[in-house]
C-alpha cells in the first residue's frame, strides 16, 4: 500500500498534465479507490493512542484524481437513468448490505455488513460501520466516517469534506443516534454513544458548552457518551441583542450504556425535542 500511495502522490504533483485516456495513471487511481470501494483503507480514523483524527491524504488525492481522469457516462438502473463519471457499487446482497430502491452508494464508498439504507444517498470515500442505519433522505458526505450501529435519522445531512486533501472529514463514532434534520459538516465530530437531537447543527464555529457547569467544552466536537441538543448564546451587536447557535451537553451517559429509548426520549422531552 505504501508503494501505491507514493505512486499516488506522484501523479498528484503532476495532476494538471494528466487527462482522460491515460491508462497507467487511471489503473493507479482504480487500485486506490477499489482499496476505499473494499474497505481495505480508509479516508481517516481515530487515532487510538492520541485521540486525533489522522487523515490518510493519499486517499483524498485518489478521489480528486479520479475525477479529473474520469468522463461522463450514461447509464440506467430501472426506469432511472445517470450521467456521471462515477458508477454506483455493485453486488450489495453479497456484501450483506440491504439498499431499499431510491437509495444509492458511489463506488469508492465503503458498507459494512448489515448496513441499512433507506432512500438516502453515500458519497465517495464514505465509510459506514456494520448495522448503521441511513434513515430516509439522509446524506453521507464525501469522506464522511461513520461507525457501527450508528442511527442517521430522517433528512440527516452529514457533510462531506474532500477538499484540502488534508483536511479531517467529519467522524461519527460508534452506537452514536442522530436525530432528524441535524446538520452535521466542516469535519465536526461526535464521540461514541453520544445523542443529538433533532434539528441541531454543528461545525468547527459551534461551541459546545455543558448545562451543568457553563463550561465550553470544545467546538465542533461532541464528548463521548452525552445526549446534546441545539442550544443558543447570547449575544450582544451594535444593533441589538441576538442568538447564536450552540450545542448544550444535558447528560453524562455512563460510559458504554446503551440508549433507552423511553428515558431518551423523557430527557429531550424536557426541554422541547426529540430524536
Amino acid at each position: 500500500m505504501a508503494d501505491l500511495a507514493g505512486v499516488i502522490g506522484e501523479l498528484w504533483e503532476r495532476r494538471g498534465e494528466l487527462a482522460p485516456g491515460d491508462g497507467d495513471a487511471t489503473a493507479a487511481v482504480h487500485e486506490a479507490i477499489g482499496l476505499l470501494d473494499r474497505g481495505e483503507a480508509r479516508v481517516a480514523e481515530v487515532d487510538a493512542a492520541t485521540g486525533e483524527v489522522v487523515v490518510h491524504q493519499w486517499l483524498k488525492q485518489a478521489i480528486l484524481l479520479l475525477f479529473s481522469l474520469s468522463t461522463i457516462e450514461a447509464g440506467e438502473v430501472g426506469p432511472f437513468e445517470y450521467a456521471d463519471k462515477i458508477p454506483l457499487k455493485r453486488n450489495l446482497a453479497a456484501a450483506g448490505v440491504r439498499v431499499v430502491p431510491g437509495a444509492s452508494a458511489r463506488w469508492g464508498s465503503f458498507l459494512d455488513r448489515g448496513v441499512i439504507l433507506m432512500p438516502s444517498y453515500v458519497n465517495i470515500g464514505a465509510r459506514v460501520g456494520a448495522g448503521t442505519m441511513v434513515d430516509t433522505w439522509a446524506t453521507v458526505g464525501s469522506c464522511a466516517q461513520i461507525g457501527a450501529d450508528v442511527h442517521l435519522s430522517g433528512g440527516v445531512g452529514i457533510g462531506g469534506v474532500l477538499e484540502p486533501a488534508q483536511a479531517a472529514p467529519v467522524i461519527v463514532e460508534d452506537d452514536v443516534m442522530i436525530g432528524s434534520r441535524c446538520m452535521v459538516t466542516q469535519g465536526a465530530r461526535v464521540g461514541r454513544g453520544s445523542v443529538l437531537a433533532e434539528g441541531a447543527v454543528l461545525n468547527p464555529g459551534i461551541p459546545v458548552i455543558d448545562v451543568a457547569t457553563g463550561e465550553e467544552l470544545s467546538r465542533g466536537v461532541i464528548p463521548p457518551w452525552c445526549v446534546a441538543v441545539q442550544g443558543s448564546r447570547r449575544r450582544q451587536f451594535p444593533g441589538g441583542e441576538f442568538g447564536l447557535p450552540c450545542i448544550l451537553v444535558l447528560k453524562h451517559l455512563p460510559e458504554g450504556e446503551r440508549h433507552d429509548k423511553a428515558r431518551l426520549n423523557e430527557i429531550l422531552r424536557q426541554h422541547g425535542t426529540g430524536v
